[in-house]
């Protein structure tokens, strides 16, 4: 009965004496705030005014504050757990998808001491193979740590930890396993501790930085640890990225004995899965930075500027000079590029240059599918053969009708001479162009030494080729239209890009000479190639091929017979060229100045050094591609594609590069093997008698050791 009416008693307490229990003020620190009140409202107040009187039953206040300490206090527990989860979660996502850590993750993490225990049906996404989850514990390591610079004391002993990764073989392969190497140190020197870096990526194991962008020392003093460089916090000098080895010569002369040109891109492969997402590499006169994940790329890509620049082929430029030709786009760089390469797109780039050469290119698809099946024919039903003569010969022919407006009888039973001399040039142009790219040019000239010679006779041969091209095409424009150019061409016919660069003027005939023989240079194997490995690939994979096929079947039926909206209803040939170009990419690289200093995977890259995205590794790689060594079109489809733009890797097929320096010759490339691919699969069952992967080698581009052999059966019904 007395706590009732001690109760009560509180209760007629005036709310100002309870506003203790809400604003958290003590009652000392309350009092003083209401009298500092009174006393600034002056001796004008009334003098008579009742004091009010002081409770008795300040415990049940005191027990009362103390309940809503309790619940605010479990309040903010299960909302900081609440945080925790969530932070958890977009942590796992970021690690998976290789993005950068966010602040505010790390402090929710860090409230609850790293420890959260997720609820099970967030457990089992980070856990799907259904192992019990002990929590996410990505802070663990950490716990207790401080975040200053580790400063040892004079004349005592330091240990000094370094954090290292190793990945492991296990099913979920986005958890690392930490573990800390001790050893005692007097001080901490920036020799010491690259010197620790390397003998840790010596023995197999991987710097936590090199793999998730941030470092690793740490000093242990009077018990406590010191974190020295923590995620984010301190951006690493460029001398710190992994590289193979600081001579260049010395590499040039490994390269050379090791036989690592024609393998540069297994190489690339097996130094990203030593070294991490990046490093550095010197190579005779050549130095750059090679990059792998898709994030990196689109920074690199950022700070291309107005006007982009990639690696120069010093051999071609060197060519160029001696010579006295122009150069074309491919070889120019800064304005004078920029105001070429906005001519040339006009007439192979835009959606009316691609309507304007696109029956011709499906024209040339037809007459080859026509040849094909007679000497199928002839053999009965099937016929087995290495493709890749007649595929040089169908993008030759394919590539002069386009850019010079006219065939030259590439698929009669005796083709010229002098185009067989053209193909034969291009391959010698290639090959000899790698180990040209790490020596001196002009030493080499003046050694006569036969590589280079070699070089520059295919190079010749390749111009006087283009030379006689021109001057055809130059004397039929004139004649046809009595000695001047009408836009719309000779005959009403579509004269090809030559035709086009030459009525409207803005380039002069050097020019037009210089970028029509880089076109036709560029044109041949870089499709040829490509449409082995798709033939290969569909025929390794007939449940591919039959799927595609039956997509080709029901467009084509559609279209009429109009190629643009054949190819439009068949997105998984477009598919197909991206996922054979995703395995096999033509060129294995590409390459980007940056104009301004950036940081990839926290390491500083000063402005103007040479970064290279490393096309083959990446399509290769199990970060970026789920599944990746599989062949499926199906990966590119346009629901898919948004969910991966979603996740913020939408730098993953750059087989022609990007933005305003992508290749020049993409559109004529891409609809080139899509037509190609589509009059195939209406005509043809594509099979192979070996299903064991292609050996691949690199001239400058990336091509079969041995080429494939296909075996072409008639399809009953197949057009003719």
């Amino acid at each position: 009965m007395d706590t009732v009416v001690r109760v009560k008693k509180s209760l007629k307490t005036p709310i100002r004496k309870l506003s203790s229990c809400v604003s958290g003020l003590k009652d000392g620190k309350s009092g003083s705030k209401r009298r500092s009140s009174r006393s600034r409202r002056g001796a004008g107040g009334r003098a008579g005014t009742r004091k009010v009187p002081q409770t008795r039953d300040q415990p049940v206040i005191r027990s009362y504050q103390a309940d809503l300490d309790k619940e605010r206090q479990l309040r903010e527990a299960t909302n900081a757990q609440k945080n925790a989860e969530r932070a958890a979660m977009r942590a796992h996502f970021r690690r998976k998808y290789q993005l950068s850590e966010n602040s505010k993750d790390t402090n929710h993490l860090r409230s609850v001491g790293g420890k959260v225990l997720l609820p099970g049906d967030l457990s089992r996404i980070i856990h799907p193979d259904g192992s019990k989850d002990d929590g996410f514990d990505l802070l663990a390591a950490f716990r207790g740590l401080g975040f200053g610079r580790p400063t040892p004391a004079a004349g005592r002993n330091c240990k000094v930890m370094i954090l290292t990764c190793y990945l492991e073989s296990c099913r979920d392969k986005e958890h690392s396993r930490l573990r800390l190497q001790e050893g005692t140190r007097q001080s901490w020197t920036r020799q010491q501790r690259l010197r620790t870096m390397r003998r840790i990526r010596a023995s197999g194991s991987v710097a936590l930085g090199v793999k998730r962008g941030f470092c690793v020392a740490a000093a242990v003093e009077d018990g406590k640890v010191k974190v020295g460089d923590v995620r984010k916090g301190r951006v690493r000098s460029f001398q710190e990225i992994p590289h193979t080895g600081r001579s260049g010569w010395v590499n040039l002369l490994r390269f050379w004995r090791e036989d690592r040109f024609r393998q540069l891109h297994k190489h690339m492969e097996r130094t990203f899965s030593a070294l991490g997402p990046i490093y550095r590499e010197n190579v005779g006169t050549l130095s750059s930075v090679n990059i792998l994940l898709p994030a990196d790329v689109a920074e690199l890509f950022q700070s291309e500027g107005l006007h982009p620049r990639r690696m120069t082929l010093q051999p071609w430029a060197t060519h160029r000079e001696i010579r006295q030709h122009s150069k074309g786009v491919f070889l120019k760089n800064g304005e004078e590029w920029r105001s070429d390469r906005l001519q040339l797109n006009k007439e192979v780039m835009m959606s009316g240059a691609v309507q304007r050469f696109l029956p011709l290119l499906d024209e040339v698809a037809r007459d080859f599918c026509r040849m094909l099946q007679v000497r199928v024919e002839k053999e009965g039903r099937s016929l087995t053969m290495d493709p890749s003569p007649d595929l040089f010969r169908f993008a030759l022919e394919a590539s002069c009708h386009v850019i010079y407006g006219e065939r030259i009888g590439l698929f009669s039973s005796s083709p010229s001479l002098e185009s067989q001399k053209f193909i034969w040039a291009v391959e010698r142009m290639l090959t000899t162009t790698p180990p040209l790219l790490y020596l001196p040019p002009r030493l080499l000239l003046c050694l006569s030494a036969p590589l280079w010679t070699q070089h520059a006779t295919a190079w010749d041969h390749i111009f006087s080729h283009a030379e006689a091209r021109i001057q055809r095409g130059y004397q039929r424009l004139a004649s046809s239209q009595g000695g001047g150019f009408v836009a719309g061409a000779a005959g009403g016919q579509y004269p090809g890009v030559l035709g086009q660069l030459m009525e409207k003027g803005q380039l002069s005939l050097d020019l037009i000479k210089a970028n029509i023989t880089e076109l036709m240079a560029g044109g041949v194997d870089t499709t040829a190639v490509p449409l082995q490995f798709a033939l290969f690939e569909l025929g390794r994979n007939p449940e591919v091929q039959e799927k595609v096929r039956q997509q080709v079947r029901t467009s084509w039926a559609q279209a009429g017979g109009d190629p643009q909206k054949a190819l439009q209803g068949a997105p998984l040939l477009k598919g197909t060229i991206k996922e054979v170009l995703r395995l096999y990419p033509v060129g294995i690289t590409v390459q980007r100045y940056p104009v301004k200093d950036i940081v990839l995977q926290n390491y500083h890259i000063p402005a103007g050094t040479m970064v290279q995205a490393c096309l083959y590794p990446m399509g290769r790689s199990s970060e970026v591609f789920e599944d990746p060594l599989r062949f499926d079109p199906t990966r590119w489809s346009s629901g898919r594609e948004e969910g991966r733009r979603a996740e913020g890797s939408g730098f993953r097929s750059l087989a022609f590069g990007f933005g305003a320096r992508q290749c020049v010759g993409r559109r004529i490339a891409e609809n080139e093997m899509q037509l190609f691919l589509m009059h195939m699969l209406l005509s043809f069952h594509l099979s192979i008698s070996s299903s064991e992967d292609l050996k691949t080698t690199v001239t400058l581009i990336l091509q079969p050791e041995t080429p494939p052999r296909i075996t072409f059966s008639r399809l009953s019904g197949a057009p003719i």
